[in-house]
């Protein structure tokens, strides 16, 4: 868990540039499905709040609330201020608050929370039965949690795929894991495991997230966050070979093929008021 926070931490700053807009769709949904249960509410809590993009999002729909936002990387958590920082201005800037803490072991006192909500976290977490339960334990009787994250699927990304090959090609050390412990194996998981964890009401659907990458912008996102790391360690002379090399096999890809669909699975479950 160490490694993941300190990854998490060296790549926080981009975070918000270069992923969360690809996250934004599902995150607007989740908001959306949430909010027929906000009525009323008045203290929520952002599970993996990394960048705050979901919790600035509740902040701006949800004028009565306020909103803690966890997250295990001091990285993270750091620039989820600074984003509140940018995008929030007086009562509504205090309306949000970082704390770093675990998932699966929050310091909060039990009932403290009317709603939990939770963008692309939980299939990060070492033991995500623990990480309900505790996200049940802060919860008032009649509280929810509604969460959004990645289905387990085979299909790969064709531009990944290509970067891939072209590594390969050159004699470059292959990418490394994720990091990544559990996507959700299916919707039926997803709803069981709420159930499992003392939720009622549960319910579980799956979409698609999608989002299409133009060439440039994916070689940006590639050398500038996702793969920041490999590329600074490779000579000058080669980085320009894999950067040539890469956009040149692109290009060859229709717009379609450049756009990344992956499953994703909305979940939610309530506290009972029993």
């Amino acid at each position: 868990m160490t490694d993941q926070i300190e990854r998490f931490d060296r790549f926080a700053a981009g975070y918000a540039q270069w992923w969360a807009p690809v996250l934004a769709p599902a995150v607007t949904e989740l908001l959306d499905a949430a909010e027929p249960a906000m009525d009323g509410a008045e203290r929520l809590l952002d599970i993996g709040t990394g960048t705050a993009q979901l919790a600035l999002g509740a902040v701006a729909r949800w004028p009565d609330v306020s909103i803690v936002g966890v997250d295990p990387s001091p990285g993270m958590a750091g620039v989820a201020d600074a984003e509140a920082d940018r995008l929030l201005t007086g009562v509504d800037r205090r309306r949000f608050r970082s704390v770093v803490a675990f998932a699966d072991s929050l310091p909060f006192a039990d009932g403290e929370f009317d709603g939990a909500l939770s963008s692309f976290v939980f299939q990060l977490v070492p033991n995500r039965a623990r990480a309900l339960r505790e996200a049940r334990r802060v919860l008032k009787p009649g509280g929810i949690l509604s969460y959004v994250t990645w289905l387990d699927d085979e299909r790969v990304f064709t531009p990944d795929a290509i970067f891939d090959e072209v590594l390969d090609d050159l004699d470059i050390e292959p990418r490394g894991a994720d990091g990544r412990s559990g996507d959700i194996p299916s919707v039926e998981r997803a709803a069981g495991e709420l159930r499992r964890a003392g939720f009622s009401n549960v319910s579980a659907r799956d979409s698609v997230l999608e989002h299409h990458f133009p060439v440039d912008h994916y070689l940006a996102f590639l050398t500038e966050f996702d793969e920041e790391t490999l590329f600074a360690e490779l000579e000058p002379d080669v980085r320009e070979r894999v950067v040539t090399t890469l956009r040149e096999r692109l290009g060859a890809l229709s717009p379609d093929q450049m756009t990344m669909r992956f499953p994703i699975v909305f979940a939610s479950g309530r506290r009972s008021r029993a």
